[in-house]
């Protein structure tokens, strides 16, 4: 296996970007079946999506700074999210031919809301209540990072808006849905609504599963999928401010298929972590 590339630059003092390279000249195949992406996506802009999801996160974190809720670049936790993520970036192409474009970002926002996001084109945030009161280690956040990295690289956000126009429903109701006043607008005002998405089961058990596979290729302990979600359950039976549960719902049923899939990806953690 050849040395894998990584390009970083900074957007701003707090702005982390990270252009990925190849992961491997002969990258092993996928391991885990999660079917083909939905055609849904391709009626709308793949650039459109990106470009809106850079703006509206370009102000979330210009706010959270003005706030002095945005980590500095030598803050402990943020480091550690951003040396995850270089390890799980490299193989995110092998899902999505575009994440080698994307500038990729990490960022961590003060907070003990129980939250973290990717949204389309590779803009990454965490919130400091989703490491802290769940205690989580380095193998269940890279869960979390790879679970939220895979909703971008699968397009879900870019599958539901279309899907949302093949119903028929007409650009009115689509447009009431999105915020966008017309597609003349939709770079300006999609932004905001990526984040309150709710997205399918089937998108849901599909981004654990990738989210696990690359989590396992960047030598992250596959079992920490399941022990991530016995964490989030504990959380949502406690109560109190769980915008993350609200969205991505914890249940039996998600740990036992995390647990059937570990096996498939046993060998690329235990290759990963071989090569060091």
């Amino acid at each position: 296996m050849r040395c894998i590339s990584t390009q970083s630059a900074w957007q701003s003092r707090r702005g982390f970007l990270l252009a990925a390279g190849a992961a491997a000249a002969t990258p092993a195949l996928a391991q885990v079946d999660v079917g083909k992406r939905s055609g849904f996506r391709k009626m709308v802009s793949a650039d459109e999506i990106e470009q809106a999801a850079a703006q509206q996160y370009a102000k979330m974190m210009a706010e959270a700074r003005a706030q002095r809720a945005l980590a500095s670049d030598d803050n402990a936790q943020l480091r550690r999210l951003r040396a995850i993520a270089q390890r799980i970036i490299p193989h995110a192409a092998q899902w999505n031919e575009r994440a080698k474009q994307w500038r990729w970002e990490v960022n961590l926002i003060g907070s003990k809301e129980i939250n973290a996001f990717c949204m389309p084109g590779g803009k990454i945030a965490f919130y400091t209540g989703i490491l802290d009161r769940l205690g989580l280690t380095d193998d269940e956040t890279a869960m979390i990072m790879g679970h939220e990295m895979a909703h971008a690289l699968r397009e879900h956000a870019r599958e539901r808006i279309g899907k949302t126009q093949a119903t028929g429903v007409g650009l009115s109701l689509f447009s009431q849905l999105l915020g966008l006043g017309d597609l003349g607008n939709a770079v300006a005002n999609i932004g905001t609504q990526l984040l309150t998405l709710t997205f399918s089961r089937e998108d849901e058990s599909e981004a654990d599963l990738v989210g696990l596979e690359l989590a396992a290729r960047a030598g992250y302990l596959p079992q920490a999928g399941a022990s991530l979600w016995r964490k989030m359950a504990e959380a949502s039976s406690g109560g109190g401010n769980l915008a993350f549960l609200s969205t991505h719902p914890s249940g039996p049923q998600r740990i036992r298929d995390l647990q059937a899939n570990e096996p498939k990806v046993q060998g690329l953690y235990e290759r990963a972590r071989r090569s060091g």
